[in-house]
């Protein structure tokens, strides 16, 4: 493998890239949690039903999960801070565009731009700052403000989208990533150097396409199934081309040289394991959190305010808890950490399935808060296990992995938890009715789970691995950079 081409600048001038990368991860991660504070105004303003609303969440998940490998390779191939830029202009485009979206198609249209910005710009940040920064007590020490960032994202979106949407409308949550593009831009532009890999592998172009197509046929099956019905010829036709899609992708990567994902990899029980759990972890989280301002506002009465505020204890939970889940995984082992964080979130949604219209706030907190605290506890032990069972050399490959497993985790949670609520609803139930099922739902998937990883979660021995190219850092690397070399007890 070639050595990455980098450079070390003046400490003035890594500050300003420091500054650059963290603000543009921040606008990224903000607009996970913003978009959701603003669902019921979207639905009332631009008259669509559940299945609008999922499209408006999945079309962003969806690509980011498709493309934020290919995103990372493309970076190192072209030049980090190339892509990092064009990400930052592709993003915040794209902002504006959903702002103006007259419809649900052209919003779902300008949030797949989001989505292809998105997953540009994140492992690029990331591959900046691991140029930058080639020290590595240095770079940890980046990586974690760049990760604090990431987390201030999170926790300010709920809050941030309840006051922009009650007093400007839900377009505010797209146009506030205006001036942060502008400014990302016009910095960038200035003080970031070029960086780059000439001896980066190919990006896999047809493994790319299959795994877009054969996921998104497959997310179109279980977000229209319920509308269209399940036995529908187009709900039907959407499964078979998504099972041979999804087929026709694991017979390339089989064959390709250099896949975007080295099935020899799966041969590791402590991989295979980790990134299942990791698609459960994102399934339940996403899928549950698609509902939460919902539930505040359409079965409670909420103000859209007031529900971002209520929603709050999820995101403050993880922020506060996942920066000790790696610590704890590394005294206590990947195994007891992971299940307990599932054992709490899991009981969490349970107990979220039983709140009603008449429950008090007073006794809804701590269920959030349950199910923040037990997810933060999974979300770096279980990529930290991804990575325990590679080669050092393969750390970001396996990194990358996993944060694409828990987004496709998230594109299904959000398409299954949504068709179970249609289908109760289609049944006569109320929303109500189906929120709870949802919810229930997704805490018994994610207690099996638990019993799953206390079950198999064991160390395993990394695989030979001669062949395989390095692939560039991604974003969820900055939360395992201390458990790479951690071994699971």
């Amino acid at each position: 493998m070639a050595a990455s081409h980098g450079f070390v600048g003046s400490r003035s001038h890594r500050t300003v890239l420091l500054t650059v990368t963290c603000l543009g991860q921040f606008m990224v991660l903000l607009d996970n949690t913003i978009v959701g504070a603003a669902l019921p105004d979207m639905q009332h303003r631009l008259h669509t039903q559940l299945t609008g609303l999922q499209w408006i969440v999945d079309a962003y998940v969806l690509l980011v999960a498709m493309l934020l490998m290919s995103g990372g390779i493309f970076a190192d191939r072209f030049g980090r801070k190339r892509v990092y830029l064009s990400g930052v202009v592709v993003f915040t485009v794209a902002s504006v565009l959903c702002s103006l979206a007259p419809s649900v198609g052209w919003l779902v249209a300008g949030r797949v731009l989001q989505g292809i910005g998105a997953a540009a710009l994140s492992p690029a940040s990331l591959a900046l700052l691991a140029a930058a920064y080639p020290v590595p007590q240095e770079r940890v020490r980046a990586i974690g403000l760049w990760a604090g960032f990431s987390g201030i994202g999170l926790a300010a979106g709920p809050v941030a989208g309840g006051v922009l949407t009650d007093a400007f409308g839900w377009p505010a949550i797209f146009l506030v990533n205006l001036p942060i593009g502008v400014v990302l831009l016009l910095v960038g532009l200035r003080s970031l150097e070029e960086t780059r890999n000439p001896g980066a592998p190919a990006i896999d172009i047809p493994g790319t396409v299959l795994s877009v197509l054969g996921v998104g046929a497959l997310t179109y099956g279980l977000i229209e199934g319920g509308a269209r019905g399940w036995t529908s010829p187009m709900i039907l036709g959407s499964f078979t081309a998504a099972i041979i899609l999804l087929a026709a992708f694991v017979a390339v990567e089989a064959r390709h040289s250099a896949p975007m994902l080295p099935l020899r990899l799966f041969r590791q029980r402590l991989f295979t394991v980790s990134n299942t759990a990791m698609v459960v972890v994102g399934f339940a989280l996403m899928g549950s959190s698609f509902f939460f301002s919902q539930f505040f506002v359409y079965v409670q009465g909420s103000s859209i305010l007031r529900a971002g505020l209520q929603t709050l204890p999820v995101s403050l939970a993880m922020v506060a808890v996942s920066p000790f889940a790696g610590h704890l995984a590394a005294r206590y082992g990947f195994r007891i950490v992971v299940t307990t964080g599932l054992a709490l979130a899991g009981p969490g949604l349970l107990a979220l399935g039983m709140v009603h219209a008449d429950t008090g706030y007073g006794n809804v907190w701590w269920r959030l808060g349950v199910i923040g605290t037990g997810f933060a506890l999974t979300l770096s032990p279980l990529t930290g296990a991804a990575i325990q069972a590679v080669s050092p050399q393969e750390g970001g490959l396996a990194s990358g992995i996993s944060s694409t497993t828990r987004q496709i985790g998230a594109v299904l949670g959000v398409a299954v938890l949504g068709a179970i609520v249609r289908t109760r609803q289609s049944g006569g139930a109320s929303f109500e009715t189906g929120l709870n099922s949802a919810f229930v739902a997704a805490g018994a998937i994610t207690l099996a789970t638990a019993v799953f990883t206390g079950l198999w979660l064991a160390r395993s021995e990394p695989a030979e691995r001669s062949v395989a190219p390095q692939r560039s850092p991604h974003p969820d690397a900055v939360t395992t950079s201390n458990e790479a070399s951690t071994k699971s007890r």
